[in-house]
């Protein structure tokens, strides 16, 4: 190739438009590739945790202090509620719902699965008491956590945990995984 002859005029046109120029101190070249951007996950409303219950799931029973609570949902073997109460699997976090009321417990209970779920938990403990202090000798929360889990459509199983582990006084909840989850379990596999 052959050296370009430019004029004065060329030069200084071609100085002007680059601007001020300055000598790089390094002429390494990094090789490593650029990391992808990470996605930000969508952030959910109040409302969209309420969605989570499905309101046609009703349950007639009552329970007392002293009753165990079990449920599995559609599609799932007995093998995977039998592993749950041998506590097969880990526990990945826990909350405590003593002493709130219906309204508050409803709230942080959401709020706690939404967080466990985005955050690829699978088995929860929830301590919601046996309702010793609940007026007409019924447990409030026992109850309630009967058929709000029921109607959580990212729980797939639950139980009471063993007497040493809070007995009648909490539950141990199956989740499902999130599908970011999922989809890269597929990818191993």
């Amino acid at each position: 190739m052959r050296k370009k002859n430019l004029s004065q005029e060329e030069r200084e046109l071609f100085r002007q438009s680059v601007g001020k120029v300055r000598p790089v101190k390094s002429d390494t070249v990094l090789l490593k590739k650029p990391r992808n951007p990470v996605a930000a996950p969508r952030l959910r409303h109040d409302t969209d945790t309420e969605q989570a219950l499905d309101a046609s799931i009703f349950v007639d029973e009552t329970l007392s202090l002293e009753d165990t609570l079990y449920f599995i949902g559609s599609g799932l073997q007995k093998n995977v509620l039998k592993k749950l109460r041998r506590g097969y699997y880990g526990l990945d976090a826990e909350i405590d719902l003593h002493g709130l009321n219906s309204h508050e417990a409803k709230h942080q209970l959401l709020l706690f699965l939404r967080d466990c779920v985005e955050d690829g938990c699978r088995c929860v403990c929830i301590v919601h008491g046996k309702g010793y202090r609940s007026q007409e000798g019924l447990p409030v929360l026992k109850n309630n956590l009967n058929l709000w889990l029921r109607q959580h459509r990212d729980v797939q199983a639950f139980c009471s945990t063993p007497p040493k582990k809070g007995g009648a006084g909490a539950v141990w909840v199956l989740l499902r995984l999130s599908d970011k989850y999922s989809d890269d379990s597929e990818k191993y596999s």
